[in-house]
């Protein structure tokens, strides 16, 4: 059963479905808009910098990512010191794990902007990936100070420092839950990963709590990732990939969730094909 316009449920003991979304008219129509735009006479580079970094941003919105990353190229070639097209662009090249190239334009965007923390974030989920855990944690902390009471940069730290230390990683884990934690239900990931509830409570708090089919979509995404970050971490693989594809399935491309499950799901693919 897909869950609509009806009140959501649990379809199995730990499974919730969304309607995937869709496409919006609002969404199409910003593409074809800032497409005139781009054509219209007299603009300068920084005016056609901004409106290609706007149309890259709605083409990544509905999953058009060739289209989005040559459109922060082409908004670099205007404006060489576009910070924000810098970062975007660097997410593209770590989800292609092109680490090295990634690293390079998260630096330039914090050269630029020395206090884009998105900057750190996408910076440190590269080195994660890229198999730098002690870098990666440094920067995800630079992030989580700027709000410790956000969960998903608590988790984003979690998950590099704990291949660092795993044991103090944890203790921090908990001590940060007991001063910041709130009743907001992102916390109850942090929950799981402590052992405190399943993840069958966590989903069905979801479906009970979502108020329509996108909220449930966008709080599924994240938590599907998270999930499965957790089931690789208890040596379930095959329960993580299941996760992975869920999160993917609800698409919500913009998420961080969804872009990190498609290159989780290609890692797993690797690392399969490398066995044979």
């Amino acid at each position: 059963m897909l869950a609509g316009c009806s009140a959501p449920k649990a379809v199995t003991p730990t499974l919730v479905l969304p309607v995937p979304m869709q496409v919006s008219y609002e969404s199409e129509l910003g593409i074809a808009r800032l497409g005139q735009m781009i054509n219209a006479p007299g603009l300068t580079p920084e005016q056609r910098a901004e409106l290609f970094f706007q149309r890259g941003v709605v083409f990544d919105r509905v999953g058009l990512r060739a289209m989005a990353r040559l459109d922060f190229n082409r908004a670099l070639r205007e404006r060489p010191d576009f910070a924000d097209a810098y970062n975007l662009n660097g997410v593209y090249l770590t989800q292609n794990q092109e680490f090295d190239e990634a690293y390079e334009a998260f630096d330039s965007a914090l050269e630029l902007a020395p206090d884009y923390r998105y900057a750190n974030l996408n910076r440190g989920i590269a080195l994660y990936y890229g198999g730098r855990p002690g870098l990666a944690a440094r920067d995800l902390r630079v992030f989580l100070e700027e709000d410790p009471s956000d969960p998903y940069r608590l988790l984003w730290w979690y998950l590099a420092r704990e291949k660092v230390d795993p044991e103090s990683a944890r203790e921090e884990l908990e001590a940060h839950l007991l001063r910041h934690g709130t009743d907001e239900w992102a916390w109850d990931i942090v929950n799981v990963y402590l052992g405190r509830i399943s993840d069958e409570q966590l989903l069905n708090r979801i479906a009970e709590e979502s108020q329509d089919n996108q909220q449930l979509a966008e709080m599924l995404c994240e938590a599907y990732f998270y999930l499965a970050k957790q089931a690789q971490r208890n040596g379930q693989p095959e329960q993580a990939e299941v996760y992975f594809k869920l999160a993917l399935a609800t698409n919500i491309y913009d998420f961080v969730e969804h872009r990190y499950s498609l290159l989780e799901l290609d890692l797993i693919g690797q690392q399969a094909r490398l066995k044979r």
